[in-house]
């Protein structure tokens, strides 16, 4: 059995004691000097140790005041049961859907301790969404993209592109209006409006390195995957009338699904 490398052992005596809670998030390791003192090994060493632990996402390094135990974002846990929960809500009375959203749903946080932010565009269509919408190349999309992040955090939760045909939801002018954000009831109800009733949802997901900006504004540690869901909703006449791209930091998402069976 090979020996484990001296940074392996230096990161190993961190590792055990932050994940069984004996260090605490947000408290501060020995700094470098220390640690190079304490081990008598290299800075190099030292560093490599460091860079292996916020590989993992244990620490944090704050620029000019050292590493950091790393404070668990707040997790979301999405479950596919929630698409039945958003159609039973998108019929209940204003009062009723302004009370709670799927963001509040999913992280079990109060409308209150969420900051919203969404951005709507007019796009033509390109190949891969034409082809999924089956309308022609440059048919008008409004193209939104929303962020939801809890006020304790920097980061959003996840990052939401989605695409309407624009004819499709134009009857309603409120729909192609950014400013009538959070909507109550979500696109559900938005889609309710101009009398489009969902049949199902699919939801494709895959896994893959982020990209740059992806990793920058999620806030990623070093060496995080996200998930890819692709979601298709089609309508009661099976027409495909949303769809939506979420990218979720691999290192705060938990996704549960449930597949009800029908009996013998």
């Amino acid at each position: 059995m090979a020996m484990a490398k001296a940074y392996e052992r230096i990161a190993e005596d961190f590792r055990r004691p932050i994940r069984a809670g004996e260090l605490k998030p947000g408290e501060k390791l020995p700094t470098e000097a220390e640690l190079v003192k304490r081990y008598g090994k290299g800075l190099p060493t030292v560093r490599q140790a460091l860079a292996q632990l916020e590989a993992e996402g244990l620490v944090e390094k704050k620029h000019g005041r050292g590493t950091f135990v790393r404070v668990p974002r707040k997790l979301v846990a999405r479950t596919n049961e929630r698409h039945q929960w958003e159609k039973d809500r998108a019929r209940e009375p204003k009062a009723k859907r302004l009370e709670t959203g799927s963001t509040e749903h999913d992280t079990g946080l109060t409308v209150n301790d969420l900051v919203f932010h969404a951005e709507y565009t007019e796009v033509p269509a390109n190949a891969d969404i034409a082809g999924a919408f089956g309308v022609p190349e440059g048919t008008a999309m409004v193209q939104r993209t929303y962020r939801t992040r809890y006020s304790a955090e920097p980061a959003p939760f996840t990052l939401v592109t989605s695409y309407l045909v624009r004819d499709m939801v134009a009857k309603n002018p409120d729909l192609l209006d950014a400013a009538n954000e959070p909507w109550p009831g979500g696109t559900q109800n938005q889609l309710h409006t101009v009398g489009i009733e969902l049949d199902r949802i699919t939801e494709r997901i895959t896994a893959r390195p982020p990209s740059a900006e992806e990793a920058e504004e999620l806030e990623l540690p070093p060496g995080t995957a996200v998930l890819v869901l692709r979601k298709f909703s089609h309508d009661i006449e099976d027409r495909l009338v949303e769809m939506s791209d979420v990218i979720f930091p691999g290192d705060r998402t938990e996704m549960t699904f449930v597949s009800p069976l029908n009996r013998w």
